[in-house]
């Protein structure tokens, strides 16, 4: 009898063992805010490359867009001994010491949406800044006629790229639409809906000749083309930006929302599965290296750029919504 329970004792070991085993490197990524539909196809992303890879990979999604969440959360993460930590940051240099302490602790660090970013072993982009931006910029000037007032929304005042695009896009405007003039600098309420909407209604009532959103910030287009809808501005003031398809469908066919252009946030999360399982092995990206979901790259430091732009409007729409975005 003891024989019996002996030997299920070590197959019980021993499946222990294979179990860790199988269920390879820990990676956590830490996003932005939880429970929106851009960080919840990323979040599919991630369970899907991380079951293809053999990789124990999940999705740390904040209550709220703070930084101070996501340094608790990247603390609890360090704690925890993953071997990847990932990260799309709110505020880059608030999280520079938790990333290097990170580092030190001897676990690789991923950044998306934070181009040279300190702390971090590599920061892949879907879209390059300047592209990004000036085809925004470009689309609003469009629909515009050259012509009115416009407001820029970004995510926050300390979130880099969305910063960097904004500049890009007013840039591109005075230069190919002079007769366009911008309203203040920017607002940073464009992840979080609500205010979003609130300073749209907002600016509306105080300027009468407004007639396009710049929003950089995946509440920021929603939030705007709800308020547009609710003064039934449709078709007369243009709001332009990145956000999810499936959460924005109905405001572009509506006329409310005029659209933008993105990249994947599924292809996004994958990405951070693949680059995590490459850095456990000791491989280190390089020129010329053909990369799933990033395709031939260039790095620049230690960041990788790849311009993968999807245009969103009505009549990609619907295949966009399909997709699960």
């Amino acid at each position: 009898m003891k024989k019996i329970i002996s030997a299920a004792f070590g197959l019980s070991l021993a499946l222990l063992a294979s179990t860790a085993f199988a269920a390879g490197p820990k990676v956590g990524v830490v996003v932005k805010i939880g429970g929106i539909p851009w960080f919840n196809a990323m979040e599919a992303g991630i369970k899907e490359q991380s079951a293809k890879l053999g990789v124990d990979g999940f999705m740390v999604g904040p209550t709220s867009a703070d930084p101070a969440l996501q340094v608790r959360a990247i603390e609890d993460l360090i704690a925890q001994k993953v071997d990847v930590i990932g990260v799309v940051p709110n505020d880059a240099k608030v999280l520079e010491p938790v990333l290097e302490k990170a580092q030190k602790a001897g676990i690789k660090v991923i950044t998306h949406e934070s181009p040279n970013q300190k702390g971090a072993n590599w920061d892949f982009e879907l879209a390059s800044a300047k592209g990004f931006g000036e085809a925004h910029g470009k689309l609003l000037g469009e629909k515009m006629g050259g012509k009115g007032s416009y407001a820029v929304f970004v995510g926050s005042l300390t979130v880099p790229l969305h910063n960097a695009w904004a500049d890009a896009a007013i840039a591109y405007i005075k230069a190919h639409y002079p007769d366009m003039k911008l309203i203040g600098d920017r607002y940073g309420v464009a992840e979080d809906l609500d205010k979003s909407r609130s300073t749209a209604l907002d600016l509306m009532s105080a300027n009468p000749d407004l007639k396009g959103f710049l929003a950089f910030g995946s509440q920021g287009p929603i939030g705007a083309g709800r308020a547009v809808e609710e003064r039934r501005k449709d078709g007369k003031v243009f709001v332009v930006g990145p956000f999810s398809p499936g959460q924005g469908a109905k405001l572009i066919k509506s006329g409310a929302l005029t659209g933008g252009f993105m990249w994947n946030p599924k292809q996004a999360g994958e990405v951070f599965i693949t680059l995590a399982d490459r850095l456990v092995k000791g491989e280190t990206p390089k020129a010329g290296d053909d990369i799933e979901g990033l395709g031939k790259i260039n790095p620049e430091g230690n960041t990788i750029v790849v311009d993968q732009l999807l245009k969103i409007d009505k009549e990609s729409i619907d295949k966009l919504v399909g997709m699960g975005l």
